[in-house]
């Protein structure tokens, strides 16, 4: 077994894989006609989202939808990068909200965490060890 996918429901495929473009650089690698589901290149594992209106097949129980206005939900996604500082700015004049400015942790890492539009929590880190 390998891990494939992480799923983000979110109001706007279109919208949010075009703000995930501008802010983090990650251009889209499929997104369905129907407009409720796209995919980002992002590497071995596929970063996608689903339309909120999907969610209901999905999961017919109700879940909790990501609000920018409440506090994040208990996962982050995390994008590294050889240069934190840049890739907040990018992120921020892309419409993300800042959560917390780059820091250096103890074990040299450099992290720091935005907003995206839809909501999700996104940290943007160096390479742990670099």
């Amino acid at each position: 077994m390998k891990f494939g996918y992480t799923i983000v429901y979110v109001p706007d495929v279109a919208a949010t894989i075009d703000f995930y473009g501008r802010a983090f650089g990650l251009p889209a690698k499929f997104v369905h006609d129907a407009g409720d589901y796209g995919e980002l290149e992002t590497g071995e594992t596929t970063l996608a989202f689903v339309a909120d209106t999907l969610a209901s097949d999905n999961l017919p129980a109700g879940y909790q939808r990501s609000d920018p206005s409440a506090l994040p939900f208990g996962i982050e996604l995390t994008f590294v990068t050889d240069d934190v500082p840049a890739a907040v700015a990018r992120a921020v004049a892309a419409g993300a909200s800042l959560v917390s400015e780059p820091k250096t942790k103890p074990w040299g890492q450099i992290v720091a965490y935005v907003r995206a539009a839809e909501g999700t929590l996104v940290e943007l880190c160096t390479p742990v060890g670099g």
